[in-house]
């Protein structure tokens, strides 16, 4: 079962600090950066939820959020209806198009699921990218922001953009603990263990499998939702399996499984591909190389590989203090 160590409260709180700091004295293009971060954190949070703790790597949920920010789009561009609405139905579209996908690839493992997966994110992008509708692959702009005018809040200004992503991002990650520790997050990650034994246990496997990869795909669509009203525009692109392949990069670079890794990587990813490209256009080059020492290590990410070093300090700092009889018995 998921549990917040020290030291995951103590990076949760870092983390929430500087996106405060930065929120009111960034420069504008500090802004975009720090809100590209943090659409991408709420993404991996998603992914992680599925992949850390359930085992089921997936990669369609580029797509997803693809989905969640056209859904946002045409409805609040094309129809009229209200932002809020239209986030509302954003969700919804991400977690019942996640939910079906689910409950579809629930029986397959490993690389099965995968393809699986990648296969569903493909359709996807072909019918968007070929139905009219969706202004093929030029996409479309005029997207609105929601409106928040009537509580005092100005979501037109960068600072107050930030602080409303981020905020989101903190009620998914309590929505995303609150599930692990419950009855239904137990059962995940009982099945990603044994899955046969929980079978026989009585558990409806597929069902667990399929309820939380809705969830999760539900987390993907508002994360879409906000990326929609971040740039103001959506295109196909936001659908490529190349966005579901760099969100499993940044959840293999922060930490599987840790929720709080991704985060990190999430920052380290968006500022590693800022900071390079000015220097070269062979920027994924320099983070593949990053990523293959991570991997190679084998230590969980970057998160895991802190975590490792200061659990085996606490050890060292425990048999240190223990009698010299104790250790002689031992």
């Amino acid at each position: 079962m998921f549990r917040h160590t020290p030291l995951r409260y103590a990076t949760l709180s870092i983390l929430t600090a500087v996106l405060v700091i930065r929120a009111f004295t960034a420069s504008y293009f500090g802004l975009e950066i720090l809100t590209e971060i943090i659409i991408l954190a709420m993404l991996v949070l998603a992914l992680d939820l599925v992949a850390g703790f359930g085992g089921m790597v997936s990669l369609c949920h580029g797509a997803l959020m693809g989905l969640g920010a056209y859904a946002y789009a045409l409805l609040a561009a094309k129809t009229g209806l209200s932002p809020p609405l239209a986030m509302a139905a954003a969700v919804a579209v991400g977690g019942g198009a996640a939910w079906v996908i689910g409950a579809v690839c629930a029986r397959s493992h490993g690389i099965y699921f995968i393809m699986a997966t990648l296969a569903f994110g493909q359709m996807a992008y072909s019918f968007v990218f070929e139905a009219p509708i969706f202004g093929g692959s030029d996409g479309f702009a005029g997207i609105p922001r929601l409106d928040l005018s009537m509580v005092g809040i100005d979501l037109g200004d960068s600072t107050t953009f930030v602080l409303f992503c981020g905020a989101l991002l903190a009620l998914c990650y309590m929505l995303v603990v609150v599930v692990l520790q419950s009855g239904l997050g137990r059962s995940l990650t009982g099945v990603m263990h044994n899955e046969q034994r929980m079978r026989a246990l009585g558990l409806n496997v597929w069902r667990v499998k399929a309820d939380v990869f809705g969830l999760s795909g539900m987390i993907a669509g508002l994360a879409g939702a906000l990326a929609a009203q971040h740039i103001m525009f959506v295109s196909p692109g936001q659908l490529a399996w190349t966005v579901s392949g760099e969100a499993l990069v940044v959840v293999i670079l922060g930490g599987l499984g840790t929720l709080v890794g991704p985060l990190v990587g999430a920052v380290a990813f968006v500022l590693l591909k800022h900071e390079v490209s000015s220097l070269t256009n062979y920027w994924h080059l320099v983070v593949g190389v990053i990523l293959i020492a991570v991997v190679m290590s084998r230590a969980n990410g970057l998160f895991g590989f802190v975590e490792n070093l200061v659990e085996a300090k606490r050890q060292r700092r425990i048999q240190s203090a223990l009698p010299k009889e104790v250790m002689s018995d031992a």
